[in-house]
Order: C-alpha cells, then sequence, then structure tokens
C-alpha cells in the first residue's frame, strides 16, 4: 500500500502509531472514518495497549468508536434474536451473511467492524414465508413502484430492503449470493449444505469457513460502491488468517469455488489480499487458482482499477485517474449484474419512466446504521 494509505499502515504494523506526530494523527482519524475502519483501527490499538501514546484530540475520536463498536455488538445481537424469533413461527431456518454472522461466529473480523443491516439467507421456497413472518414483526418494505418490486423479485438475489418500524433497522433477506441474472451462476442449493449452528438459536446458522469466504469475495468483486471495499478486503484478511490455522482450509478452497462456481472472485480475493495488505497465501494455491484468472488485458484492467479503488475514500488517498477507476468498476458491477438488453432497459426505465435519474443506479436504499 501507498505512503499515504496510513490507516493500512497502522493496521497491519500497529507500532507504527508510536512514530506519528499530531498531524499524521489527524490524517489517520480521517482516513479510518472515510473506510469505515475506525472501529477496527480503535479495537487494534487498544488490543496493543497503545492507548497512551495518542495525543488527546484523536484519543476521544478512537474511544468513541470503541464504545460505538461495543454498543454495536449489543444491539446486532439483540436484532438476530428479534429475527430468529420471527422465523421460528413459520418454522424458517435462516443463514446470517457478513457483519452480522462475523459477531454471531466471535470472529476475529467482528471486533470493531461496523455496519448498517443485517443479511440473511433463506431457501427461495420460504422467501415469502420469511418476508410475511418479518411483516408480522414489524419490519416493513420501504416505498417502492410496482416496477422495483418486480425488479427485485424476478430479477434480484433478495426481497426489497425491509425497515423495522420502531427500530429503523434494515435487514437483508436473501434467497441467493448473487442475481438470477448475472453473468456468475452459483450453486446457490450446495451453500445450505454445510452450514453451522449459531450457539444459543435453534434456527439460526453461519456459512462454513470456506464458503463465509467464497461469499465474502463474491460479495467485493461484485461491488459496484466500494466505499467500503478497503474494510471488506481486511475482512477477507482476517477470515483468511484465521481459518487457515486449520490445516484443511487451503486444500479445500479452490474444489469447494469450483463446486459452486466460484473461481473468479477467488482469485481476486486471493491476488489483492496477498499484494495489497501481505495476506500469507500457499503459493501453489495462488499458482492453483491463476486457472481461474480473466484474459490478459483484463486482468491489467483490474488490477489498475482495484489497486486505486481498494484505498481509503478520501483526498489523500485519490491519486490520478482513481475517479475513472471507480467509475469502470461501478458499470462492471451493472454489466455483471444482467444482460446488456435487460440492463438498458431497465435504466431507460429509470431514466424516463420513473424520473429518478442516477447513472446506472439500481436501487435508491439508504440505510440507517444499527
Amino acid at each position: 500500500m501507498p505512503e499515504t494509505d496510513l490507516v493500512v499502515q497502522v493496521l497491519l504494523d500497529p507500532d507504527r502509531a508510536l512514530t506519528l506526530d499530531c498531524q499524521q494523527w489527524d490524517l489517520l482519524i480521517r482516513q479510518g472514518r472515510r473506510a469505515n475502519l475506525l472501529g477496527k483501527l480503535s479495537m487494534c490499538l487498544a488490543k496493543r495497549n497503545l492507548m497512551a501514546v495518542i495525543p488527546d484530540a484523536p484519543q476521544r475520536h478512537i474511544i468513541s468508536a470503541l464504545k460505538m463498536a461495543n454498543r454495536q455488538d449489543l444491539a446486532i445481537r439483540w436484532e438476530v434474536s428479534r429475527i430468529a424469533k420471527a422465523m421460528s413461527l413459520f418454522g424458517i431456518d435462516l443463514v446470517l451473511l457478513k457483519g452480522a454472522a462475523y459477531v454471531l461466529a466471535e470472529l476475529p473480523c467482528s471486533r470493531g467492524r461496523t455496519f448498517s443491516d443485517v443479511d440473511i439467507l433463506v431457501p427461495k421456497t420460504r422467501i415469502i414465508d420469511a418476508e410475511n413472518a418479518l411483516r408480522i414483526h414489524g419490519w416493513q418494505s420501504g416505498h417502492h413502484d410496482e416496477y422495483d418490486q418486480r425488479y427485485y423479485r424476478q430479477w434480484m438475489h433478495e426481497i426489497p430492503p425491509m425497515m423495522h418500524v420502531r427500530r429503523g433497522t434494515t435487514i437483508d433477506v436473501h434467497h441467493a449470493i448473487l442475481p438470477e441474472t448475472a453473468r456468475i451462476k452459483v450453486n446457490t442449493a450446495a451453500l445450505f449444505e454445510n452450514v453451522l449452528p449459531v450457539k444459543g438459536f435453534d434456527n439460526v446458522y453461519v456459512l462454513d469457513p470456506i464458503d463465509m469466504v467464497l461469499h465474502s469475495a463474491t460479495h467485493l468483486f461484485h461491488e459496484g460502491e466500494l466505499d467500503n471495499g478497503l474494510r471488506d478486503l481486511f475482512d477477507l484478511d482476517s477470515l483468511l488468517r484465521d481459518f487457515s490455522r486449520n490445516e484443511e482450509f487451503w486444500a479445500g478452497l479452490m474444489p469447494r469455488a469450483s463446486a459452486l462456481g466460484l473461481e473468479r472472485p477467488l482469485f481476486y480475493a486471493l491476488r489483492f489480499t496477498n499484494t495489497l495488505l501481505n495476506t500469507p497465501v500457499p503459493e501453489n494455491l495462488l499458482l492453483d487458482v491463476s486457472r481461474a484468472a480473466p484474459p490478459f488485458w483484463v486482468g491489467h484492467l483490474m488490477t489498475a482499477c482495484y489497486q486505486r479503488a481498494l484505498r481509503p475514500n478520501h483526498s489523500s488517498s485519490s491519486p490520478r485517474w482513481t475517479w475513472l477507476a471507480r467509475k469502470t468498476l461501478y458499470i462492471r458491477s451493472h454489466w455483471m449484474r444482467m444482460p446488456m438488453g435487460q440492463l438498458l432497459r431497465h435504466l431507460a426505465h429509470k431514466a424516463f419512466i420513473s424520473g429518478r435519474v442516477k447513472p446506472l443506479e439500481l436501487t435508491t436504499e439508504r440505510k440507517p446504521d444499527l
């Protein structure tokens, strides 16, 4: 990572904090906040007993971030308990995804990680039952017109986001990890085969370690808006380091990616965690996964784009052409979601019929923090 990316330097080497002057602390706090990594940074510094070296002004931000992270941990556990109760009345098992899964599985990557909603996965055959269960218990869909409802329910991998009428918390209910119109066809049914139970619940599960890594990789490298891209890259780094303590983990990654149809996201995940965050990945696995690499020119373009986009979304970390790299990845994410003809029809509807013109925008949801 470039020298200007202080938040990355300190997260990878917390002792770097001992050398910072007041101006650098100011920059570190700003980068951490913009990258949604301030909570993780605060946890990291506290764990290394470095709070005493932090000047008073930035220390207040660090302490605040610690308190917010601890508060969110309690809030997400309560929210999952409410969701589980709602689903149990319909006999529905649910699989937690991303941030909520990391917290309930008590994984290292959950420490200090902040996020705005709860993502769950249920079988497609139970999606309507899941929606009804949530409605009964206070969750309601946002204000979507008839076209938006059809767009979600026919083409996407989730129903419209639901918000609780009292708590204001948001839940995304998925029946797959990629849209059914996506260019990559995922064997979604196989994801339910190896799920692991969450302690204290009868109907709540998380993906097993390998599938959790593959889902994290798929989410990041199909995402169009990468404001949290660096945070998600650190998630992958932490997951890989933690799970690799099991000797069978590395050997199972590539075969499972092939079974699910996720070789390309795994290639990008291993390549960029290894090159940008120095994540230790066996050389033989890097060689094996290179078989899933894109064509030569596409690979060079993606490298140029991700090396710019997977950085703090802050002016100090925005070298020349960063805006173009982000825009390229934004367009690519939409192109990956649906065939070109369908995408053009969708954008035309948004621009000329719905009257909500935003370039290449698929949704307009703004989700509140938990």
